[in-house]
């Protein structure tokens, strides 16, 4: 295993504290393998038991049918009679009123218990009901281009970051196609084996979806225009003129559905003029670039948007709250707010012209405060700062301590 430590230390901080841990994310991230992580320390560095450490995974076959009822007396059974038991409950999903009996242990025994999830019923009204401020939630994502660094020198040479940025663009994060040197037939095979698996067990197989040719059409869509706005019914349209029909609340509910099983990541429109949040035109990024590689092939022209789309994932991993930028002449690509800090970033493959350069600098020069501005590129520049705006190649920025 190689060791995660964004994930690991956050996690662990909460060791043998009154909440439950957890974990969700899009299927084959790491979380598993976070939870041997956090089980591991558990053992070496802080002399836990074998007997005291119980772990399920609910995704095997062996708990397919399992109740709730079931489910509480199987673990009752393995709890130790002197001391904390700790518990780990993967893939939870899959059992229909985990959340009482994980609220029951919690409340009657002395256990700590981590639990990770593939899809967003995990945070659903019932665990609100249930475990209302009893637990604390951590969204695991693909590796960063930190990790992947990491990963790919354990079985390949660096090279230069700036040449890996391209390469991790196009493989993406999965852990599981970082293990060895995959060829890119191999990489995608992989990838969308995880995709397929994603849209039938978590999407079509659990909400009964019968047309699963239309949501694989809006699939496409959202895969096919990330970056760019778009609404359901810019979708419904779309499909029609295809002879495709399909309403737009039905496209609502799939994008929703694709959301809840972390696929897809909704980023909402902020005016920054009129300092409020847009309901129309929502721009849509992926959990993993190379999902759409998988899906759709290898295009060269999808770069751009493909390395906005790993910087809006870095955003999120540094626990930011990430926006599309309404300007009073267009957009910024990404507002990102932290607590009381907030980044705005503009994000470009090339700038080879005076009007690319206008473009991109002028929409932060809009922005009127003091907060950080940033220029990501990828090509070569002379100079870092632009008016108080500074540029950075994309690599430096994604590996950045500074952010």
């Amino acid at each position: 295993m190689i060791y995660r430590p964004m994930y690991v230390e956050k996690i662990m901080a909460y060791t043998d504290m009154p909440f439950v841990k957890i974990l969700t994310g899009i299927r084959r991230c790491g979380k598993s393998t976070i939870l041997k992580m956090i089980m591991e320390r558990l053992r070496e560095e802080r002399g836990i038991a074998e007997e005291q450490i119980v772990s399920y995974r609910f995704d095997s076959m062996e708990y397919e049918g399992m109740t709730a009822k079931q489910m509480y007396t199987e673990l009752k059974s393995r709890l130790v009679p002197k001391g904390t038991t700790y518990i780990f409950l993967d893939e939870m999903q899959e059992i229909d009123g985990w959340e009482k009996v994980v609220n029951s242990l919690a409340s009657d025994y002395d256990v700590d218990i981590y639990v990770t999830g593939s899809n967003s019923r995990m945070m659903s009204s019932e665990i609100s009901t249930y475990l209302t401020g009893r637990y604390v939630a951590f969204r695991i994502y693909t590796l960063s281009f930190a990790e992947y660094l990491i990963f790919k020198k354990q079985y390949a040479p660096l090279k230069e970051e700036r040449a890996e940025l391209a390469e991790y663009v196009r493989f993406g994060g999965f852990p599981a196609v970082h293990l060895r040197n995959y060829s890119q037939d191999e990489v995608y095979t992989i990838v969308r084996d995880i995709y397929h698996s994603t849209v039938f067990s978590d999407i079509v197989r659990r909400n009964q979806i019968r047309k699963v040719d239309q949501l694989e059409r809006v699939v496409k869509y959202a895969f096919n225009n990330v970056g760019n706005t778009f609404s359901a019914k810019a979708i419904s349209n779309y499909l029609k003129s295809e002879q495709r029909s399909l309403d737009s609340e039905t496209v609502y509910n799939y994008l929703d559905k694709l959301e809840k099983a972390y696929l897809l990541h909704r980023c909402s429109r902020y005016d920054l003029q009129g300092k409020e949040l847009l309901k129309t035109q929502e721009k849509f990024y992926l959990a993993d670039t190379s999902l759409r590689y998988s899906v759709l092939g290898y295009q060269d022209d999808s770069a751009a948007s493909s390395l906005e789309n790993v910087v809006y994932l870095e955003l999120c991993r540094r626990g930011y709250t990430v926006f599309v930028g309404k300007t009073g002449q267009g957009e910024v690509d990404f507002v990102a707010v932290r607590q009381n800090e907030k980044i705005y970033v503009q994000v470009t493959l090339k700038i080879d012209s005076e009007k690319t350069e206008k473009r991109e600098y002028e929409r932060l020069l809009e922005i009127r405060d003091n907060y950080p501005k940033y220029v990501l590129r990828t090509d070569e520049f002379a100079g870092g700062n632009y008016e108080g705006i500074q540029t950075m190649h994309a690599a430096d920025f994604l590996l950045s301590a500074d952010f």
